[in-house]
């Protein structure tokens, strides 16, 4: 196991490294590039990595608390049961990503795409989606109250069973994902009908 702690790193290449286990806090790290690298169980807090390069990387059981990952990618990453606590998560790109697991409590999670990942049974309460792209992703039974979707792609989301009540869904596509099962108030069904071309009264 190793700590890092304050370092900072601007355009290190870490590929294929073993990093397992560590502990950082308050690391900055740069566009740099963690292609394949190994960083199960890992632990952050307080850490900043913007565009960085995440792709087909493994964070299996890692844990991330207050962290940024701004702009980043995770082509092919493998997150199966990490945590992300708090964490501004805006701009960075899921696509092809394994989120099987995954739990996320608060932070933003704002221009992410999360195109055709799986997000089945997740708490994801409160947390702000604007201009996410899920269209496609599996939410079954998600929980998403109180969540900020405004403005997100849900075009083809399989929402059976997600609960949106409470939810910001200012410019949403009713008509582009089937709201068959979907728990939604009574704000919401009224928008649900005139997306469709009823005139409420």
């Amino acid at each position: 196991m190793f700590q890092y702690i304050d370092r900072q790193y601007e355009r290190v290449d870490f590929s294929q490294q073993d990093l397992k286990n560590g502990e950082l806090k308050g690391c900055s790290f740069i566009r740099c590039i963690f292609r394949g690298t190994a960083l199960d169980e890992i632990w952050t807090s307080g850490c900043q990595f913007i565009e960085c390069d995440f792709g087909g990387a493994t964070l299996n059981a890692s844990l991330h608390k207050r962290s940024a990952f701004t702009n980043c990618r995770f082509a092919g990453a493998n997150l199966f049961v990490a945590k992300f606590e708090d964490c501004k998560m805006m701009g960075s790109d899921f696509a092809g990503a394994l989120l099987d697991g995954i739990a996320i409590e608060g932070g933003d999670w704002s221009y992410t795409n999360l195109r055709q990942v799986n997000l089945s049974k997740q708490t994801m309460k409160g947390i702000r989606l604007m201009e996410a792209d899920l269209s496609e992703s599996n939410l079954q039974k998600a929980d998403l109250r109180e969540a900020d979707l405004t403005g997100a792609k849900l075009f083809k989301a399989v929402l059976k069973g997600a609960d949106l009540r409470g939810a910001k869904m200012d410019r949403i596509d009713y008509r582009s994902f089937d709201l068959t099962g979907v728990r939604i108030d009574l704000e919401q069904a009224v928008n649900v009908a005139r997306s469709y071309g009823a005139k409420v009264d």
